[in-house]
């Protein structure tokens, strides 16, 4: 069942979702080459407390910290580690969901770790970027699930990129993962209405190579099995009366 939020819960949502998105502003200063994820890791965590945030990754399932980085041809749920260190280059993706009064905001970014001149990479993140945009632009009262992942797939495949089929944003509110599926490919028209209320965490992600990937013996980490580069980016959007309110990005107020 898709739950349907009200102004007070919203209003929570958004809240950790503008407090979430300044301190994804300051990470890429964090991100220098020979830095380990697990110091990246423990940074967020002392910015998510000095939020008075709570972070809604660590305990999930057992795992141990309040972010997933994933690095190069990892797509998702990269466990931090002290020996792994970034390298210049490197396409790096942190993933991170708060609570703020009980309700949610889940957020995800691409970065750089310096220059690349890898122009296929920069392409990668720039399509992902736009095929999230095109989502977003979907999630109105009166659409159809099927067009926000519809605009998605299609943004993404008409560059020639991969779609990964085996993970998929998701409804968001009091708890992390909520309904319905959030699929990044789909058809126009098809699926369950939306509503205002309603709210998803929408987030695509994207190959350079074929879309098949695995889980390594971490038992989180998730990788492209041709090994080509993947990026992931991710927002945290609410329906409402003038159109989609995406809570993880700053307000221009």
């Amino acid at each position: 069942m898709i739950t349907i939020k009200n102004r007070a819960s919203i209003a929570k949502m958004h809240e950790a979702g503008q407090r979430l998105a300044h301190i994804f502003q300051e990470l890429p200063s964090r991100l220098m080459p020979g830095i380990s994820t697990l110091d990246i890791d423990s940074w967020i965590s002392l910015e998510i407390k000095k939020n008075h945030l709570v972070s809604k990754m660590l305990g999930y399932s057992g795992y141990g910290h309040v972010s997933c980085i994933s690095i190069n041809d990892e797509v998702v749920h990269g466990v931090p580690h002290k020996v792994k260190c970034l390298s210049d280059g490197d396409l790096v993706k942190i993933d991170v969901c708060v609570a703020y009064k009980g309700y949610c905001a889940d957020m995800a970014r691409s970065f750089f770790v310096g220059q690349t001149s890898d122009h296929t990479a920069k392409r990668l993140v720039e399509i992902t970027a736009l095929s999230l945009d095109k989502g977003i632009e979907q999630a109105r009262a009166g659409n159809r699930l099927g067009d926000v992942s519809a605009a998605i797939g299609h943004t993404i495949e008409s560059a020639g990129f991969g779609i990964v089929r085996d993970f998929a944003g998701h409804g968001i509110g009091k708890r992390m993962h909520e309904d319905p599926e959030v699929l990044n490919y789909g058809i126009p028209g098809k699926g369950p209405l939306l509503q205002v209320g309603m709210a998803f965490a929408i987030e695509p992600m994207v190959t350079v190579g074929h879309y098949d990937v695995y889980i390594t013996e971490d038992n989180w980490t998730v990788k492209t099995t041709d090994k080509s580069l993947a990026a992931h980016v991710e927002d945290t959007v609410v329906i409402t009366q003038d159109g989609p309110l995406v809570i993880t990005r700053i307000d221009n107020k």
